[in-house]
């Protein structure tokens, strides 16, 4: 029988999982359902993805915005820090919002220091265009709040329309703390006004930390070094911290999952056992790609995939088939093409990066590819889609 399908993602619809939930009996099971519905047909190398949410749920992953806030100040040796300097945290109701309001409690004075014209992920403060309309260098000037407005208008945010300057402003203040917000794209332009720092940046944390121990900041901390440490009283990732996580409610986060690892493996083993097939399992949290209209780069987790089992490991090593019906095969019939196009594939080096035949393909790694897809194809709203069952992922034109 012809195939007419190559890759295939559904969204799986999952009961509300809670805390204490047993993920290893309700998965299989779920997927068992599925399978006996006929509507789904189990193959080798199927790809199961698991929202990183869901997980954290289920090992009850929560801290309140106290247990932040103690923690801290035990890290700082101090009851209450006096000026306590933040550098470039994103502009997420979600995702900071709730940590500025923890990190608010341990400190009399928050500084608050912004990148401009967006944050590590794109969301921007104002227009990015306006910059070349100013006289401001954003590589060298150092701005204050009234200069960033009076040169660059309201700020609001083009999707939620938030005045994060304002809803920062307001978040540190109704928490207890004086308010500072400056704005830079130097990190060491905090020192001038506290020498104790959290940084707060996800990806380029490792460099910014650096480069204020380096300027001589007295003592500096990154998300990653909060809620690190096994806790019986609250919830805690030994290797990300805060990073990764999410407002759960008004007064408390749900952490980044932890101890995945265990977890992808004793699934994949429970689905084979089950099925007879071996399936790929995967933690997911957000996509890698960019919005091509807000600019914003959805990555603010510190990993796309936390724990996923070996046959996800790599990058693909694919033949550019357009680029061979253009070139090498050009003029031939479409029959003809795809004859020659499918030996090509069955026949291609085990490497194929600088060669013309995989120009324009862009390897990645496959847990960011599929976490990618796995993020847009559950969403974060209402699809009540938490699991994404992938096939056809690594079949080849080559595949009947």
């Amino acid at each position: 029988m012809k195939r007419f399908f190559g890759t295939v993602a559904r969204g799986l619809r999952s009961p509300i999982i809670n805390e204490g939930d047993d993920l290893l009996t309700i998965v299989p099971q779920l997927l068992k359902e599925a399978g006996d519905s006929g509507q789904l047909l189990f193959q080798d190398r199927d790809v199961l993805c698991i929202t990183e949410s869901i997980v954290g749920r289920s090992q009850g992953n929560y801290a309140s915005i106290e247990d932040i806030a103690a923690d801290v100040r035990e890290k700082f040796g101090t009851e209450r820090i006096k000026s306590l300097g933040l550098v470039y945290p994103i502009m997420s109701r979600n995702r900071f919002a709730i940590l500025l309001k923890a990190l608010s409690l341990a400190a009399e004075e928050i500084v608050l220091l912004l990148s401009y014209p967006s944050d590590e992920v794109g969301n921007a403060i104002f227009d990015p265009d306006l910059i070349h309309k100013s006289t401001v260098n954003p590589w060298q000037d150092v701005l204050d709040e009234k200069t960033l407005r009076e040169n660059f208008g309201p700020c609001l945010h083009p999707f939620t329309g938030i005045d994060y300057l304002q809803f920062y402003r307001d978040t540190i203040e109704e928490s207890g703390a004086k308010a500072k917000l400056i704005f830079a794209n130097n990190p060491e332009a905090i020192l001038k006004y506290t020498n104790q720092v959290i940084a707060c940046d996800i990806h380029t944390r490792k460099i910014t930390k650096h480069r204020l121990i380096e300027a001589g900041a007295g003592q500096v901390l990154d998300l990653t070094e909060i809620l690190n440490e096994k806790s019986s009283e609250h919830g805690y990732n030994q290797e990300y911290g805060l990073l990764g996580s999410n407002k759960a409610d008004e007064d408390r986060v749900k952490l980044f999952p932890r101890d995945c690892q265990a977890l992808v493996d004793a699934l994949a083993q429970e689905l084979y056992e089950m099925t007879g097939k071996h399936i790929e399992v995967m933690i997911y949290g957000d996509g890698a790609f960019k919005d091509p209209v807000g600019k914003i780069w959805e990555l603010a987790d510190p990993v796309v995939s936390p724990a996923h089992t070996p046959g996800l490991r790599g990058k693909p090593n694919e033949i550019k088939i357009k680029y061979l019906a253009d070139s090498e095969f050009h003029g031939l019939s479409s029959e003809e093409q795809a004859s020659k196009i499918m030996e090509s594939i069955k026949h291609k080096d085990d490497d194929l990066i600088g060669k013309m035949q995989s120009e324009g393909t862009t390897p990645r790694q496959y847990t960011d590819l599929l976490g990618s897809m796995a993020d847009l194809v559950s969403g974060s709203g209402d699809k009540g889609t938490p699991f994404v069952y992938i096939q056809g992922y690594f079949d080849s034109y080559a595949d009947n």
